[in-house]
């Protein structure tokens, strides 16, 4: 595969921001605007064609998480809004508690401290040490409902050990949440594996898709103790029957999908997943390990930098952060206006620059350009 023909980066950019905004592929970008011209000239006459491709992305969906079926795939319009979908559908008591770290994005704190309302606890456990599952689980008692944690942390780019977490969960009957937008697109996931009840993640990042577009996994058991928030014609089990005065909400996780679809983001985020498809998530995987490696390595060879990011294999993903010796954090703020300013993109994260090279990231020449920039 030409990897620089389905990527035709601006040659100005070092992109190296996929944990915030990924690049889309040459053929997301032709899908889009197929189907743009196709709505312009034909309008819906196509619908039927258009549910083909709504169904290929769930099936494709399936195998990128490795779901029991696809009926356990939702399309949601982000991660918040699953998250809030398992929030406010649980049946929370008083003094219940969930459990989650303190290096969790936003969305995957907000919506569980939304619950103290109801007397839900929210518990942070601090991650920044040597074992960061035993952290967490020590937390955990007889009144944790859930125990929610980003598969890789925005900030840090921690690796969590999600296999031991969920075996813990499932051991002691307590639900578990995973928000997985950085691990989808980037490195292998196996929701079963690690006996996930939910998975979460927009497709605008490691996936190369847009934004406005997220796959919500639910196991079958777990997606019965939600409750609805949510109601229209396309959440019902016989979807297409208008006149049908009866309902009921439909069996699969297509429930927690009240109306219309977004068609426009389910055909480029299913030619995005196309090509992890062709070529191979193990294959994917490698490459953003070793672009990490590579940048791992630099940083440690540099005395004026410092790496925030763990270093061990099996702790890493595709997040590299780290901090300049004797910068604050305004003056990390400035270091990356410049970087940007240079066509270096990144994202000031944690006190620090993050870079996030994806699998097709020509990091050849990288030092060179930075030099003159980190000096």
């Amino acid at each position: 595969m030409n990897l620089g023909a389905e990527f035709p980066l601006d040659k100005d950019l070092l992109y190296l921001n996929h944990a915030a905004v990924g690049v889309w592929p040459k053929r997301t970008a032709e899908a889009v605007k197929a189907f743009a011209d196709e709505n312009m000239h034909r309008g819906a006459a196509g619908y039927l064609e258009w549910l083909k491709v709504e169904r290929e992305l769930r099936g494709r969906l399936k195998r990128l998480i490795n779901a029991d079926s696809v009926d356990d795939i939702a399309l949601s319009k982000n991660t918040s809004e699953a998250l809030s979908l398992i929030a406010y559908g649980l049946d929370w008591q008083a003094g219940d508690n969930i459990v989650t770290s303190n290096q969790e994005f936003p969305s995957n704190r907000i919506v569980w401290e939304s619950l103290k309302e109801r007397g839900v606890e929210l518990r942070l456990a601090d991650i920044s040490v040597d074992d960061p599952e035993a952290a967490m689980l020590a937390l955990c008692d007889e009144k944790t409902r859930l125990l929610s944690v980003s598969s890789v942390q925005y900030g840090t780019g921690l690796r969590m050990d999600l296999n031991r977490l969920g075996q813990f969960c499932h051991d002691q009957n307590v639900l578990f949440c995973v928000d997985a937008i950085q691990s989808l697109g980037a490195i292998e996931f196996d929701a079963q594996a690690c006996h996930a009840d939910f998975v979460v993640a927009d497709g605008h990042k490691w996936m190369l898709g847009p934004e406005g577009l997220a796959v919500f996994y639910s196991r079958p058991e777990a997606r019965e103790k939600l409750k609805l928030s949510q109601f229209g014609w396309h959440m019902v089990e016989r979807a297409g029957e208008f006149d049908a005065e009866d309902w009921t909400p439909a069996k699969s996780a297509r429930r927690f999908e009240p109306g219309s679809p977004n068609m426009l983001g389910i055909y480029a985020l299913n030619a995005s997943l196309s090509l992890f498809e062709e070529i191979g998530m193990d294959v994917v995987e490698k490459a953003i390990l070793d672009n990490a490696q590579q940048l791992i390595d630099w940083v440690d060879s540099k005395v004026e930098l410092e790496l925030i990011s763990p270093s061990e294999k099996g702790r890493f993903a595709g997040i590299v952060t780290f901090r300049k010796h004797g910068l604050n954090r305004d003056g990390h703020a400035e270091l990356y206006r410049n970087l940007m300013a240079e066509g270096v993109i990144c994202a000031n994260r944690s006190g620090g620059i993050r870079f996030s090279p994806h699998f097709y990231s020509d990091m050849s020449g990288f030092e060179v350009r930075l030099r003159p920039i980190l000096d």
